[in-house]
């Protein structure tokens, strides 16, 4: 069994501790590294471990005389090897006293070696522990996160984080009071207020996966699935952020757009990424003492860099003709630009901090969350032509942004009739919203029965879904978990 969130964590409190490692509370059974599927053992147990398996290799094909010089060699070896690993806080002089231990022994035929330095944490980097006080490491969480109500919990985390993020600033990074200032009203207007459905999908499936292991999701637990949650509403933020700029975007949530407010403007381009940073200054601080830690930001990463891949493929929509705006480029668009941050990543993070390491569960868990992602981004366009703004909280510029859109697609190439496609030609991406050859294209839509396909597209989606449970199943994970994602976005109308 793997250990669940919290349950093996190392470090300071809630309130800030700086750069402090508690010990870790278990004494076996931590990850070795990323790239490894082995608990690890203690380190002197388990460079025995290893010293033993070398010298019975050496043994089998070597005479006694040069099997006892070989097995001197094969210790010092092993004990370098370990302590350059371990070794990043050692100063020079300490790898020269290492080796000159090491040819002594291997002189006087000592078969012991010089003691590995511990490791750091994996989040405590020497290139970039100043000023003092940095790293700051949050594992104690003393406030309740209470089930019953679990929008208000995931909102109180979230405004603690932006608390914590906007605290480091001044003594840290050396913000002044104005700069400092600025950038919580940036990630309070633009992290806050959403729907939280990403964020709040990491503690559903967190909580089911320790229950289908037969364990309870302790407080803390909950907080840092939370933590996970509002890691990801971030980097919903920050792309929203850039997106909506990109688009010449009006509203979002009700309100202007950030970067349409007048003392905002250009400013936005680096608020969006110092929100963006934002992300990985809370993986650091909530997990920067886990083995699993790299994952957690490999797994961001990847994440981050296949949406920017759907991202450029929407936005050069700008430079193609007509003929170019396909289905397979809008599925290829969805699929980059939303399914993988949007659907995938929720679940994949809680997964990881869960304990699942088996890559099929990760490929069965993606499939049936790329054919949501998909779906929720048709939803997307449909409400964009179709939705009421007030109700929306944004107005649609699809077609005046010229969008390879799902109703678009469509309409233009399995639908249209002549005069429908001349209309497109001529107005298509050339219309302002609010004008009549807007209005007019979303008649065509109408006349050429996209909202009877759509209605069926649904139906459609809803009962392919029922066809992975058997194999969602077999690969370990409970199918609640994606029957739950499902109601989240089956029919919503915003």
């Amino acid at each position: 069994p793997h250990p669940p969130p919290g349950r093996t964590a190392r470090g300071a409190a809630w309130a800030a501790g700086p750069g402090q490692a508690a010990s870790n509370s278990s004494a076996v059974g931590t990850r070795s590294s990323p790239q490894s599927t082995e608990w690890r053992l203690p380190s002197a147990c388990a460079f025995k471990m290893r010293l033993r398996t070398k010298s019975r290799h050496l043994s089998a094909r070597s005479s006694p005389a040069s099997s006892a010089k070989a097995f001197t060699r094969a210790a010092a070896g092993l004990a370098l090897a370990t302590g350059r690993r371990r070794a990043s806080g050692s100063s020079r002089g300490q790898r020269v006293q290492a080796r000159h231990s090491v040819a002594v022994a291997e002189r006087q035929g000592v078969d012991t070696a010089p003691a590995a330095p511990a490791a750091l944490a994996p989040g405590v980097n020497p290139a970039t522990c100043w000023p003092a006080g940095k790293p700051r490491f949050t594992v104690d969480y003393p406030d309740e996160y209470d089930l019953k109500d679990p929008k208000g919990s995931f909102a109180r985390v979230g405004k603690r984080i932006i608390q914590e993020m906007v605290d480091e600033l001044p003594d840290l990074y050396e913000v002044p009071g104005k700069e400092v200032d600025w950038v919580a009203r940036s990630l309070e207007y633009n992290a806050l207020g959403g729907k939280m459905n990403r964020g709040l999908i990491v503690v559903e499936t967190g909580v089911r996966m320790m229950e289908s292991q037969g364990l309870k999701p302790s407080n803390k637990d909950l907080n840092r699935f939370a933590v996970l949650g509002w890691a990801v509403e971030l980097l919903q933020a920050c792309m929203l952020m850039a997106d909506d700029m990109m688009d010449g975007s009006l509203t979002r949530r009700g309100s202007p757009c950030w970067y349409r407010l007048p003392h905002v403007g250009m400013l936005n381009t680096n608020d969006f990424l110092m929100v963006e940073m934002f992300v990985y200054k809370v993986l650091k601080r909530h997990f920067g003492q886990e083995e699993y830690f790299v994952w957690l930001l490999d797994l961001f990463l990847e994440t981050t860099f296949q949406t920017e891949c759907g991202q450029l493929l929407d936005s050069i929509c700008a430079n193609c003709e007509l003929e170019e705006l396909t289905t397979d480029r809008w599925t290829l668009i969805v699929k980059y630009k939303t399914a993988f941050y949007s659907f995938y990543l929720p679940v994949a993070l809680a997964m990881l901090v869960t304990g699942v390491r088996d890559p099929r569960s990760f490929n069965t868990a993606r499939e049936v969350l790329m054919t949501m992602g998909v779906y929720f981004q048709a939803q997307d366009d449909f409400l964009d032509a179709f939705a009421c703004p007030e109700e929306l909280g944004k107005v649609g510029t699809d077609i005046q942004d010229k969008k390879c859109s799902w109703l678009f697609a469509h309409a233009y190439h399995q639908y249209s009739t002549p005069e429908a496609k001349a209309f497109l030609d001529e107005h298509y991406g050339k219309c302002k919203v609010g004008s009549e050859e807007e209005q007019r294209i979303k008649d065509i839509y109408t006349e050429l029965g996209l909202k009877d396909l759509y209605a069926k597209y649904e139906d459609d989606v809803q009962a392919s879904l029922q066809d992975y449970r058997k194999q969602v199943e077999a690969a370990g994970l409970p199918w609640s978990i994606f029957e739950r994602f499902f109601e989240l976005i089956y029919k919503r109308r915003k």
